[in-house]
This record gives structure tokens, C-alpha cells and sequence, in this order.
């Protein structure tokens, strides 16, 4: 229990400290806010209202390319990511741990600063129709990172960012934003 309560609370601090610029992605903070105040087990796939999960849009060391996952279920390309577990303590390590498992790459860095949010339908481990309340993070790999395709994925590559595949849903926002915010950076440091 402790770890689920410490993971909760990492879920309302990140999401009460982070301030989208988007005012569409400020909305959904908020809605994104309301529900983890209500569940106490929002983290958890066995809230079948629906549950945070943690995904992770990874660019290559130039920020010309994004890593996708050819997703089995949802049968689209789409960011790397998935499920909140036990072990996980923050929203962030969740997001940087489900990109070492779907891509086999180490040393990737992660900007604890949410990215992107997203609310979708699914049905996912549970069989039954729920949501994803997806918290989306930027994560670099370093120069000459190869991933590995892991059991999750039908296929897994890298993809120019100005070349994405046509089915990437929020991917190629998510892209933008990125883009916007590695600019930022380089900009102030």
C-alpha cells in the first residue's frame, strides 16, 4: 500500500505543478486532477473507472527521429508506455522504465516535465472497456541507441519526425511539442 500512496501522490504533485502551455492540455490537467483526488487507486489497472498510465515519446540524440511502437492491440503506431506498477514510485520513472522495456535501450534521459496528456477508451488488461488517463513525457536516447523490439510490440522503429506514419493519433502533437521544448532548452542553457 505505501508504494501505491507514494505513487499517487507523485501523480498529484506532477500534475499540480506542471503548467501546460496549450490551454486545451490545462483543461485536461484539471480533469486529469479531479479524478486522481477521487481515486485513491487511479494508478492501479484494476480501476476499472479507468487509470493513469505513463508513456514516454522518446527522440534520438538530434531530436530528428521518434521512437514508435507498432502497438498489438491498438494496431497504430504510437509512443512507447503503458501500466503504472507496484514497484513504480513516480510517474516519471514509470514512463522511463516502460521505455527501456519496449525499445531494450539504456541510458535513456527523461524530462520530468509532463509533455503531453490524453484521455482515451481502451480495453486493456482487464477485458472490459475502460480509460487510459495517459500522462506523456519527452525522453532522449543517447547517439546510437538501437532498440530491440520486446514482446509488446509488433514492431518497433525509428521514424524521421517530419516523416511520421499517417495513423499516429496525438503522436505527431506530441512531436511538436517536443520540438518546441528541446528548442526551449537549448535556448536557456
Amino acid at each position: 500500500m505505501g508504494r501505491t500512496v507514494t505513487l499517487h501522490a507523485d501523480i498529484w504533485s506532477t500534475l499540480d505543478g506542471w503548467r501546460p502551455e496549450r490551454p486545451e492540455q490545462e483543461s485536461l490537467r484539471h480533469a486529469f486532477l479531479g479524478f486522481v483526488a477521487a481515486r485513491e487507486d487511479s494508478c492501479a489497472r484494476s480501476c476499472a473507472a479507468g487509470h493513469i498510465t505513463a508513456s514516454a515519446l522518446v527522440l534520438d540524440s538530434t531530436g530528428s527521429q521518434a521512437l514508435l511502437t507498432l502497438h498489438p492491440r491498438v494496431g497504430r503506431w504510437i509512443q512507447l508506455g503503458g501500466h503504472c506498477e507496484p514497484e513504480d514510485m513516480t510517474l516519471a520513472g514509470a514512463a522511463l522504465r516502460e521505455a527501456r522495456e519496449e525499445s531494450g535501450m539504456d541510458d535513456l534521459t527523461i524530462d520530468e516535465k509532463p509533455l503531453h496528456l490524453d484521455v482515451h477508451p481502451i480495453i486493456c488488461s482487464l477485458g472490459v472497456p475502460t480509460r487510459h488517463f495517459d500522462v506523456r513525457f519527452l525522453i532522449r536516447a543517447p547517439a546510437g541507441a538501437l532498440p530491440v523490439r520486446s514482446d509488446e510490440s509488433t514492431d518497433l522503429r525509428w521514424w524521421p519526425v517530419d516523416g511520421l506514419p499517417s495513423d499516429v493519433d496525438t503522436v505527431a502533437r506530441q512531436v511538436e511539442l517536443a520540438l518546441e521544448r528541446v528548442r526551449s532548452l537549448a535556448t536557456r542553457g
